[in-house]
């Protein structure tokens, strides 16, 4: 007999395994065995709550961006001038939740998952078309027409931060890629005034 309300607790424990299995494999090429035993489960009960390998990515994939959501939204909270909205946005990408290891593994996987599954490839678009349109209307009023190439290149220096951080295996440093990208768009910024 199935235990009474263990199923959102055990397929939290489900996707939280999944990012750290891939983060410490660095590839997709992980079994639903490998996940399940790290959440303490079967893999029995693994697919009895998703069905199967894709369907855990995917679940992991809108966690992990739920959660990156969650520290933009509460950033752009705090922030009162459109300088400090592209700021934050910029600051939440890297924020700790969003920018450690197993995280960032799984970012890269994600993107490699979209190139075959199309529901993978949604979830990406989504996230890609939300922070390009955080970052333009940040960056709207104070480059008014290049607002759109601006946040263009910084949601690409994102990414690629991530990716560069994939490949090089070292701690991740969280300050130290939000000033990156807060660089180049100090350098947009100066060149418009």
């Amino acid at each position: 007999m199935p235990k009474v309300g263990m199923e959102p607790i055990r397929r939290a424990a489900l996707v939280e395994a999944t990012i750290h299995e891939i983060g410490a494999q660095g590839t997709l090429d992980v079994t639903v065995g490998a996940i399940a035993k790290r959440a303490g489960m079967s893999s029995a009960l693994a697919h009895h709550y998703f069905g199967g390998k894709e369907q855990i990515f995917l679940a992991a994939m809108r966690h992990t961006l739920r959660l990156y959501g969650t520290e933009v939204n509460t950033a752009l909270r705090a922030a009162n001038t459109p300088a400090q909205r592209a700021e934050a946005i910029v600051k939440a990408s890297f924020a700790n939740s969003n920018f450690r290891p197993e995280v960032i593994a799984a970012w890269l996987n994600f993107y490699v998952l979209a190139q075959t599954v199309p529901d993978a490839k949604r979830l990406l678009t989504i996230y890609q078309a939300r922070l390009r349109s955080n970052l333009v209307h940040a960056l709207r009023p104070l480059l008014r027409a290049r607002a759109d190439e601006v946040a263009s290149r910084t949601a690409a220096l994102i990414d690629g931060v991530y990716l560069h951080q994939s490949l090089v295996k070292s701690k991740a440093q969280h300050s130290q890629a939000a000033e990156d990208v807060l660089a180049y768009l100090d350098f947009e910024l100066k060149e418009t005034m």
